[in-house]
């Protein structure tokens, strides 16, 4: 079997970064979503087209591309970084690779996303790779340690080889429209991050309303953000089709109004290559087949890739293998 994808990497060269724009509280003042409305739209992703045989086994090894594949536990130690790394160099049993008839193309995860403490590890274990390292920085996952403390966590992650620096907001400034400072914290976020991309976490089961997180998106974009991500994992209510249609939308709009391509990356609980379907459906919809691309989409996840194998080795042997076949750490 042959199946060929685009090396889709390589497209970063030519992606104008977001420069920042001066806050316009005009246009965040305008901002307005209906729940209703994107319920319904939502509802429809997965049932209108599905991809099958073929189809679904080329979604699937692109889906690969645009996971950050993460472990971000109390537990972790550096041995459990250096057999996820490992697992990022390899993410495909050989014997599916050869199957597939994919060696000669770039079958990597987006990145590997880690505390600050295993930076270092994971850079190391990483080297020659080309797979960038991502840090979850600025007090992760609450957000709410004194800023001067977050400003230097980015700074010694930088200095430690992270090119991602993925912050978190502080969602009472969301929650109390206190848009100017939101806007000066990322901004100087974005600075201290210099030539690393900055990913800003909302939190957006915290945010209480559509409207709130559609602002809080326009804002972060507004302050320079290279990508909006919706949660740490660790909230109650993470990522979930509404809220991504929510902050597509937003990025739509910045487009259209800016000119710049702003990231997207929904995180926590997409485990399932169903779930990584209806993500890439819902961008492919709203934004274009363009967006679905590592310098643009991104998954947050730690188990998808165990499960985007098993349904890959279904498709091409009939069966599901079990778990222990697709070791991650």
């Amino acid at each position: 079997m042959s199946l060929k994808i685009v090396d889709s990497h390589r497209s970063e060269a030519v992606h104008k970064r977001n420069p920042g724009f001066p806050l316009d509280l005009d246009w965040v003042g305008r901002v307005r979503m209906n729940r209703s409305a994107l319920e319904r739209r939502a509802s429809t992703i997965g049932t209108r087209r599905t991809v099958k045989k073929e189809y679904q086994l080329a979604w699937l090894l692109r889906a690969i591309t645009l996971i950050d594949l993460t472990t971000l536990n109390a537990d972790d130690t550096p041995g459990r970084v250096e057999r996820l790394c490992a697992k990022a160099r390899h993410p495909l049993r050989q014997d599916i690779v050869d199957q597939l008839d994919v060696g000669d193309l770039r079958i990597l995860p987006g990145a590997v996303c880690v505390y600050h403490s295993f930076v270092k590890t994971a850079v190391t274990a990483l080297k020659g790779s080309e797979i960038p390292v991502a840090a979850v920085s600025t007090a992760f996952p609450h957000g709410l340690a004194p800023v001067e403390t977050k400003l230097r966590e980015i700074e010694l992650s930088v200095a430690d080889g992270a090119e991602e620096i993925d912050i978190v907001i502080e969602r009472g400034m969301v929650l109390r429209g206190d848009w100017q400072a939101l806007y000066d914290q990322v901004r100087a976020f974005r600075k201290a991050c210099g030539e690393a991309h900055i990913k800003t976490i909302l939190g957006t089961g915290e945010l209480a309303t559509q409207t709130n997180i559609a602002k809080a998106s326009l804002v972060c974009m507004l302050a320079g953000a290279d990508f909006i991500k919706t949660s740490t994992g660790k909230e109650k209510v993470n990522a979930n089709l509404v809220t991504s249609l929510t902050m597509i939308r937003m990025i739509r709009w910045f487009a259209e109004e800016t000119g710049i391509e702003i990231g997207y990356k929904p995180a926590g609980g997409i485990s399932t290559a169903g779930d990584a379907l209806k993500y890439m459906a819902l961008m492919k919809e709203e934004l274009g087949t363009h967006w679905l691309q590592p310098h643009l989409f991104r998954f947050g996840a730690s188990s998808l890739l165990t499960d985007i194998e098993r349904q890959m080795e279904h498709g091409l042997t009939g069966h599901y293998a079990a778990d222990y076949r697709q070791p991650m750490i």
